[in-house]
């Protein structure tokens, strides 16, 4: 080190310790415009700073994943609403969701079997209902589960079944989305609302339109997804092509939806 910068250090470091007089505060250190930039939540929080927010919210959870090895992902939607002794097929749709968390968990890597990466890691949308089920199911065969949770006007609170150090908390819809998307090996939909009918349809214009990997759908309850969405009507209004359809497949199921997962070689384009 040049003995000037050594000499102007050592200076620093004794008037830190041992000034006894230090110099006035003119009020500025209470400043706004003083704060450092990192501590500035108003700062932060401006419209200037949109994008370091959004980077922030891809980055945070990225590094927990990597860290948790999850390679590849399965994602399942459905229904925050339903509940496990509801009404109607309520109780048959989070059977079905909570032991199709479990055979995935159990079959398809997230355990690590194979190696030192974890595939096919259930990944919902943290919430309750069919999300808490999926979840459950993961729980259930001592397997890791992601929830990628959303900021609400009425808040959603995680379910108490998501790993602890892969439950998220999402202020940005895009982004969101995204670590939804990107690792998907597979989308299995139970039956759901409007977020269940946008993230299907998201991942379907994805597969179609070539601007992801193909991911392997399964829908769940065929009658329930027929009378949602008549998929004839819109093949005979030129709204979509019939070669469209087959993007995605039916189950009754769970071990069907496994099954139908299982015969389109899951996740080989991530090897």
């Amino acid at each position: 080190m040049p003995s000037a910068i050594r000499a102007s250090t050592s200076s620093d470091k004794i008037g830190l310790v041992t000034s006894s007089n230090p110099p006035p505060d003119t009020g500025r250190s209470k400043l706004q415009s003083y704060r450092l930039p990192a501590l500035d939540q108003e700062f932060l929080l401006g419209d200037s700073m949109r994008g370091v927010r959004f980077q922030l919210e891809y980055e945070k959870a990225e590094q927990a994943l990597r860290a948790w090895s999850v390679r590849s992902t399965i994602v399942v939607f459905g229904s925050a609403r339903v509940r496990e002794n509801g009404p109607g097929r309520q109780p048959f749709w989070y059977a079905q969701a909570r032991a199709f968390g479990r055979i995935a968990s159990e079959r398809g890597g997230a355990l690590k079997p194979h190696g030192h990466v974890r595939d096919n890691v259930i990944a919902t949308g943290g919430g309750p209902g069919l999300m808490e089920a999926a979840n459950r199911g993961a729980a259930d065969a001592g397997a890791p589960s992601i929830g990628f949770n959303i900021a609400l006007p009425h808040e959603q609170l995680p379910n108490p079944y998501s790993t602890p150090e892969l439950t998220f908390s999402f202020h940005y819809f895009a982004m969101r989305k995204m670590h939804l998307a990107m690792r998907a090996n597979a989308l299995v939909v139970f039956p759901g609302g409007y977020g269940t009918l946008d993230e299907l349809f998201e991942i379907l214009n994805l597969r179609i339109t070539g601007k992801a990997p193909p991911v392997s759908t399964v829908m769940v309850d065929r009658k329930f997804w027929t009378s949602v969405i008549d998929f004839e009507a819109l093949i005979e209004a030129g709204m979509i092509a019939r070669a469209e359809c087959e993007v995605f497949d039916f189950a009754e199921e769970a071990e069907e939806a496994w099954a139908r997962l299982a015969a389109t070689d899951l996740g080989a384009h991530r090897d």
